[in-house]
């Protein structure tokens, strides 16, 4: 139950030493995190083809190591929590920092997402660490080894469902870093309503408060009693880590040399990376980040479903997860200044329209052609569209017509213009459409879209109320 805990604290750990590591005491804090953390050969050969570089873009998978094997009696009870070897995964992170160091994107896969993984067909995708860490390492093959196979099928299977490249990986201990709340002072957290939960050991009052320890651990491991489960431990869990960034961004942390280095000490021991991770040039291209520019998602999913009587995350097709990541992986693009210019029109009575009717309203196309010819175009040809469901007002042109076009598109604001090449040369077609309300009148607006399930991204700047 604890492996979300891990894997929060795991984002928070790596940020910790990223960020910290931008201040005047940079290069020290860099190299001694480099120097602490532990090394595993993640990054699988096959299936994620090709190897980040310094200064650009880069895709760094986060997951929590739920391992409690050598957590004293204590630490259990403290932790509200029983030993487990935790060789699964319940919750990923796939984190993007762009090449401009401009901001970060941090995407949360719920465990009970249902995908393929590579030589096992459909599973769930908390399956994929353990398949690999039981069965794709040598019979004789040590832990260390065995967890690097796990984290090599746990790649791949992300890499094939984000049609990314994965160029990093980082896994967190979760009793190594269970202070580190308790270093920078708590988190602020903003419920809606209060929380108390046996399970979680959860037990906070609704409104803004600050949160450290034990009832830190708590806040992000709670999922009985929350209204969509696991998708609000989900928001939690952006939400801890939203808080410890503004946190480690303050002026309190950024200017304490003493709590830097127990931040950065915390989280590196409790670390482990891939083999050509640099921590230190991690943090010199995150070097822009700030709390409102760090946004947090979750993978685009249906919802919860079931699949052989479990209980599952459906997740949307294969072209639309690789949409999502693509986009969420592109360079920015330079907008063009908008144009000052309105577009070139032309005498009316140089342009030829052909009007058709496509609102299924009978004669508008007849009145439609007075009122073109009162307006000083020559009407050619008038009739039904192809079809008379047009919801929308079209001028249709042919190729270097476009002059044609947007004179006739004045007489009627809103129509929308289209090349065609249906259109004959010299002569604009006007389509009308149930949107059409007369030629000098604008066309009646298309309603607004009904909104989706998707959810906006979260920011770390983000203090609004939560489950």
């Amino acid at each position: 139950m604890n492996r979300l805990a891990a894997t929060t604290r795991g984002v928070a750990a790596l940020l910790a030493v990223a960020l910290l590591a931008t201040s005047g005491w940079g290069w020290y804090l860099g190299r001694v995190a480099d120097a602490s953390v532990s090394r595993t050969n993640a990054i699988p050969t096959s299936g994620n083809e090709g190897t980040g570089r310094a200064g650009e873009a880069l895709n760094l998978l986060l997951v929590g190591n739920d391992s409690r094997a050598s957590a004293t009696e204590e630490q259990l009870d403290a932790l509200n929590t029983e030993a487990s070897k935790g060789i699964n995964t319940d919750t990923m992170i796939l984190a993007h920092v762009p090449a401009d160091g401009s901001g970060a994107s941090f995407v949360s896969f719920p465990r009970d997402s249902y995908v393929q993984i590579p030589g096992y067909g459909w599973d769930k995708l908390n399956a994929a660490y353990a398949y690999g860490y039981t069965r794709e390492a040598p019979d004789d093959a040590t832990d260390k080894q065995k967890q690097a196979a796990g984290a090599q099928l746990l790649i791949r299977t992300i890499s094939q469902l984000t049609g990314l490249q994965i160029d990093h990986y980082a896994e967190v201990d979760l009793l190594g870093f269970f202070n580190l709340s308790s270093v920078v002072g708590g988190v602020e957290v903003n419920l809606c309503e209060p929380a108390q939960d046996s399970f979680s050991g959860v037990d906070l009052d609704a409104g803004v408060q600050t949160i450290s320890g034990e009832q830190a651990l708590a806040f992000v491991r709670q999922r009985h009693g929350l209204p969509r489960g696991d998708f609000d431990r989900i928001v939690r869990q952006q939400t801890f880590i939203g808080g410890m960034i503004r946190k480690m961004l303050s002026d309190n942390v950024l200017l304490d040399l003493g709590k830097q280095r127990e931040l950065v000490g915390a989280a590196a021991d409790s670390l482990t990376v891939d083999q050509s991770l640099d921590l230190f040039e991690l943090a010199g291209q995150m070097q822009s980040a700030t709390a409102g520019n760090v946004e947090f998602q979750t993978v685009p999913n249906v919802g919860t479903d079931q699949e052989d009587g479990k209980s599952i995350v459906r997740l949307e097709d294969e072209d639309t997860l690789h949409d999502f990541f693509a986009q969420l992986s592109a360079a920015p693009e330079e907008e063009d200044a908008p144009s000052s210019e309105a577009p070139a029109t032309v005498d009316p009575s140089t342009v030829e329209v052909d009007v058709y009717n496509g609102s299924g309203i009978s004669g508008l196309a007849g009145k439609a052609a007075d009122a073109l010819t009162a307006g000083g175009f020559a009407v050619g040809a008038t009739g039904n569209a192809s079809s008379m469901d047009h919801e929308q007002t079209e001028v249709r042109h042919a190729a270097g017509d476009e002059a044609l076009a947007q004179t006739v598109a004045a007489a009627i604001p809103g129509a929308v213009v289209k090349e065609s090449d249906d259109a004959a040369t010299g002569t604009v077609q006007l389509v009308l459409g149930s949107d059409f309300n007369g030629v000098g009148q604008a066309v009646t607006p298309a309603p607004a879209a009904t909104a989706t399930e998707t959810e906006d991204p979260r920011t770390a700047a983000d203090t609004t109320c939560i489950n």
